[in-house]
């Protein structure tokens, strides 16, 4: 097992009476990027926020935003929420027809692009835009909701995913959302997996940087 991975806590979890603080304060606990997760009550069944909101959380915080699209279709929305401040921004490959095109729209608006596979989603739908990949997101629960339980099956997928991203010698992240706790995330690092998600297992917590260094300590204990 190698180096305590990335944390990025989701701000569907946060309060979201008072967004900005908890932006802030999830910052100053040592989170290294924002996860904040886009939903059109459509693609899933949950409506969230959209690059308005976006826009202004970036005026709280230059760590960096990761932001995941679940809207189909996406390509119409890539340019505003690049201009909103979105660092890495990923969509899933059934959001719109020519996945291809959409990465290469978000690498020329200057961001970092990723791929969102579903826990029914292949590997394969990855394979041929690696070129295009800084980064890969395994769903470990089916997206709309937080506080799902972790689907284990996906641990075989990361471990996957993780001998392609090596054997192509290319630097993608792999990351996992959905049910990632102290317990899981162990399991998810030693599959291969370098970027952890956390909703409810950090903004459901009373102490942020507690619960940061709770997902990262059974990982740097194991190394």
């Amino acid at each position: 097992m190698g180096p305590a991975p990335l944390t990025a806590p989701s701000l569907l979890a946060a309060d979201f009476a008072r967004l900005g603080d908890e932006v802030e304060a999830v910052a100053a606990a040592g989170a290294d990027w924002l996860h904040l997760d886009i939903m059109d009550g459509h693609f899933v069944p949950n409506i969230s926020f959209g690059p308005i909101v976006v826009k202004a959380l970036r005026k709280r915080s230059a760590i960096p935003f990761d932001v995941h699209l679940m809207i189909a279709p996406a390509d119409p929305y890539l340019a505003a929420f690049a201009e909103a401040g979105a660092d890495w921004i990923s969509l899933h490959p059934e959001a719109g027809p020519h996945l291809h095109r959409s990465l290469q729209t978000i690498r020329a608006l200057g961001k970092k692009a990723g791929v969102v596979l579903n826990p029914a989603t292949p590997v394969d739908a990855v394979a041929h835009v690696l070129d295009l990949t800084d980064l890969i997101l395994v769903m470990s629960v089916n997206p709309g909701f937080g506080g799902q339980s972790f689907i284990e099956s996906q641990l075989s997928k990361i471990a996957t995913l993780r001998r392609m991203i090596d054997a192509s010698g290319r630097d993608i992240r792999l990351q996992v959302d959905g049910g990632v706790t102290a317990k899981t995330a162990p399991l998810c690092v030693e599959a291969g997996a370098d970027v952890l998600v956390a909703g409810t297992a950090v903004f459901g917590q009373k102490d942020y940087a507690a619960a940061i260094a709770a997902l990262r300590a059974p990982v740097r204990a194991a190394a």
